[in-house]
């Protein structure tokens, strides 16, 4: 199988790149190179709402809960995807709300950057930011996300990338090709 599975990218989008996939997926680093090679102004959802509230996302999962941090999520990524021409890196669960999944597909060309969940665990494990891998077995919930949220990121995504081994530049430079071919579709016709 094509490890750079696509479909059609929305017929707006104002040139913006999306990025979606579980937590370790690579959507930073990644999108980091990737938003030089297309010289796109590059954004993490997760970065501006810390950079936005002065705490780390921790501290609002403490405090306000999942649904605190998801209703904040929410306003960050609409406020984003509203500029033009950036690459935005989102939270691993902003597929979770409909609206956000409505969103994002409108809003630009959205990649989902797939691993396997041991990869994922591999990335992760030592990483204490994360708030729903702070649990006593973090490899069943990674699995659990994965089966919630994989079904999720391949509704909303026109690029689905498999990270496999390559390096973050290496995978930068296949996702820059592989959009180079990419034909918006026309706009649909109204009878």
């Amino acid at each position: 199988m094509d490890p750079l599975e696509s479909t059609r990218p929305p017929e707006g989008g104002r040139g913006n790149i999306i990025l979606v996939g579980l937590m370790g997926s690579g959507k930073t680093s990644v999108g980091k190179v990737l938003a030089r090679l297309l010289s796109k102004d590059f954004f993490d959802s997760d970065h501006e709402i810390e950079r936005a509230t002065g705490v780390r996302i921790p501290v609002i999962f403490e405090i306000e809960g999942e649904a605190g941090f998801r209703a904040r999520e929410h306003k960050m990524i609409a406020e984003l995807v509203a500029r033009e021409n950036i690459l935005l890196a989102t939270g691993g669960g902003a597929v979770l709300s409909r609206a956000n999944r409505d969103v994002l597909k409108a809003s630009g060309t959205v990649i989902y950057l797939r691993a396997p969940v041991k990869s994922l665990l591999k990335r992760t494990r030592c990483n204490r930011t994360r708030p729903l891998l702070q649990v006593a077995d973090p490899a069943a919930k990674l699995n659990e996300l994965f089966a919630q949220r994989d079904p999720l990121y391949r509704e909303v995504a026109h690029l689905i990338v498999d990270t496999g081994n390559q390096s973050v530049r290496t995978l930068a430079g296949q996702i820059e090709v592989k959009l180079k071919f990419f034909t918006p579709p026309k706009p649909p016709v109204t009878i």
